[in-house]
């Protein structure tokens, strides 16, 4: 069963293989990252974590049995209480319910440990696997967006149903 764990210094060379070895499936239903990411991915992956040092930011990474890295789940843009949520799954994890999840479980974190009530979501609209984990994670379409100039829809999910959040974590 993969781990969610939250994002640390030792992530750093699975990450970077995660991110290489999925770049042209994730670029199928995303914009890509980009050759400046991968040039830059040691910087970019100590911003990150100074950003979850202050607090604004949660990047999780999904670990399976031999500690690879299988996914990323993420929660950006802190904003009254929300945040934006964003994930990506390994092209060979994928469609076994590993995303669905690892959603869930990152709501329940974001309740209970990180205090927050919402969040946000966006895909775009033909990327139908991304719109069902959504759907089975308890998020509503909001609205239409565009996402790198792709139609799309934005999604909410209320935390309420999760446990309160605790001040002793």
């Amino acid at each position: 069963m993969p781990q969610l764990q939250l994002l640390r210094p030792d992530h750093a060379p699975g990450l970077l293989a995660f991110e290489r070895e999925n770049r042209a499936y994730f670029a199928a239903s995303i914009p890509d990252r980009g050759e400046e990411y991968f040039a830059r991915f040691d910087k970019r992956h100590l911003d990150l974590l100074a950003e979850q040092e202050a607090g604004v930011c949660y990047f999780h990474v999904l670990t399976g049995a031999a500690g690879e890295v299988l996914g990323r789940v993420n929660l950006v843009d802190v904003s009254d209480g929300s945040h934006e949520l964003g994930y990506r799954i390994a092209e060979r994890a994928a469609g076994r319910g590993i995303a669905t999840a690892a959603v869930r479980e990152v709501c329940g974190l974001a309740a209970g440990r990180y205090g927050l009530t919402t969040l946000r979501a966006a895909t775009t609209l033909d990327n139908a696997a991304s719109r069902a984990v959504l759907a089975r994670a308890g998020f509503t379409v909001t609205g239409e967006t565009q996402l790198s100039g792709r139609p799309g829809l934005t999604y909410l999910r209320d935390l309420e149903d999760f446990c309160a959040p605790r001040a002793d974590l």
